[in-house]
């Protein structure tokens, strides 16, 4: 049974939190309001996982998270705070904090995060494979034919998906571009009380934002010029239904207040017209920045983040799904051989193992575009090496030990140099490399600027 510290100066939540782990049946409690004990039982290998409270008067949360960590002490450690601190969260995060939830605790979530820490504590301690969690389990396999997985993770996450389509919240999904963010939003508005009504998808990267405006909120005839007639925005379509934001980080910040009331209020105005109309829909959406570091450099509201992130989904890049690869690419290639009327029977397996070790900063949406390529050039039975791009068997992770004058590059090193690669196979065609990458010409742009990448 897994044994669970938790840590608080308020003696209402240990009573609430001993009680509602207690009923669970999966949990033995240790409570502690004494923050000024903290190491003393920290001292002791007597728990797995320790509920911490940020804010205490003496010892603070930050001063156990800092002693965890100066200590090496094994213990998975989930900070709960009633306070919405952004830089805390940050502190907390960087100092190995597994999860930050805020007050009041959602229970299904506390309890959903703590069965995830129980799972990856059992793979770690057994170093053998868990039994993959069952696709039987599910109770709307239908809502998930879109996603072609086997990974133990990626099905873990059907079932979240599940509890959180129940609800009517909104709800943020991490994942890198093309790690099928989109289809996880569609899941849950195929399972929700809305899937009658529509699930409107907007890329947020692919509008400037100065018309991201007048197609979110639609407009009267006459609102500006070339306003020949009213137009309806995304918001007003997905009405009764789901509207679906990915790439969020991409959107400005009078665009952000203007969300924030969509929420909050529940009405909007068109461009051009001083009528609020009411509104009822779900939002979900998605982002490949980190939210964190946007709002700590004022690019994201903090209120608008903690409005959008009531539950939210991590989704695993392609590279952490190994299993999936060659599902994925013998799905691919059937899909493509009847698009283009080729009997290609087989991918040769130097090709899957290329494609095994290689990155994939474009995820799935890179690997679609992979062997839709392949099919187009290849002319015998099977996929071969010479059908890939020069730069995927160059920038190949690394399957073996490195050799000892080699040093590992960090994961911004490795992208930038992928980004420079396909700029350089594409003839610096930011269209076809953004295409190739399974990522927006936005993102891709901001890329370029970020890693400082010259045409």
């Amino acid at each position: 049974m897994t044994k669970v510290l938790v840590i608080d100066d308020n003696q209402a939540i240990l009573n609430f939190l001993n009680v509602f782990l207690l009923q669970s049946g999966k949990f033995e409690i240790q409570t502690l309001q004494d923050s000024r004990k903290a190491f003393e039982y920290l001292d002791k290998p007597d728990f797995d996982v320790l509920l911490l409270d940020m804010d205490m008067p003496n010892v603070t949360g930050l001063d156990v998270l800092k002693y965890i960590k100066e200590k090496e002490i094994d213990i998975t450690t989930i900070v709960l705070t009633g306070v919405e601190d952004i830089d805390l969260a940050i502190s907390a995060m960087k100092l190995g904090t597994f999860d930050y939830m805020l007050k009041p605790v959602d229970e299904e979530k506390l309890l959903a995060t703590l069965n995830s820490v129980v799972k990856k504590k059992e793979l770690h301690i057994t170093g053998a494979k868990l039994k993959k969690p069952s696709f039987s389990g599910l109770e709307h396999k239908e809502a998930f034919s879109k996603i072609i997985t086997q990974n133990d993770e990626m099905i873990n996450i059907f079932h979240y998906v599940e509890k959180f389509a129940a609800t009517d919240n909104s709800i943020l999904i991490w994942g890198e571009s093309g790690s099928g963010k989109e289809l996880i939003a569609e899941a849950i508005h195929k399972i929700s009380n809305r899937r009658n009504k529509k699930f409107v998808a907007v890329n947020a990267g692919t509008f400037a934002n100065e018309l991201f405006s007048s197609e979110f909120f639609g407009y009267e005839k006459g609102a500006f010029t070339g306003a020949e007639k009213n137009k309806t925005g995304f918001i007003e379509e997905a009405d009764g239904g789901t509207l679906f934001l990915d790439e969020i980080g991409e959107l400005s910040l009078p665009i952000q207040v203007k969300l924030l009331r969509v929420l909050q209020e529940e009405e909007f105005y068109k461009l051009g017209s001083t009528k609020n109309l009411k509104v009822d829909l779900r939002i979900i959406v998605a982002t490949n920045k980190n939210l964190f570091e946007e709002i700590n450099t004022g690019n994201f509201r903090k209120d608008l983040f903690f409005r959008l992130n009531i539950n939210s989904i991590k989704l695993p890049p392609l590279r952490n799904r190994k299993e999936d690869i060659t599902l994925l690419a013998n799905y691919f290639l059937k899909k493509f051989n009847k698009k283009y009327k080729k009997e290609i029977k087989r991918i040769s397996k130097p090709v899957i193992n290329c494609l095994k070790n290689y990155f994939f900063p474009g995820n799935v949406r890179e690997l679609m575009n992979l062997i839709n390529s392949a099919v187009v050039i290849e002319s015998s039975s099977e996929i071969q090496m010479k059908s890939l791009p020069g730069y995927c068997m160059e920038n190949m992770s690394a399957s073996t030990d490195l050799v000892d004058d080699t040093a590992p590059s960090s994961l911004k090193e490795v992208e930038k140099n992928h980004l420079r690669k396909v700029l350089s196979y594409t003839n610096g065609n930011k269209s076809k490399a953004a295409k190739i990458l399974g990522i927006s010409r936005v993102t891709l742009l901001s890329k370029i600027k970020q890693y400082k990448i010259i045409d």
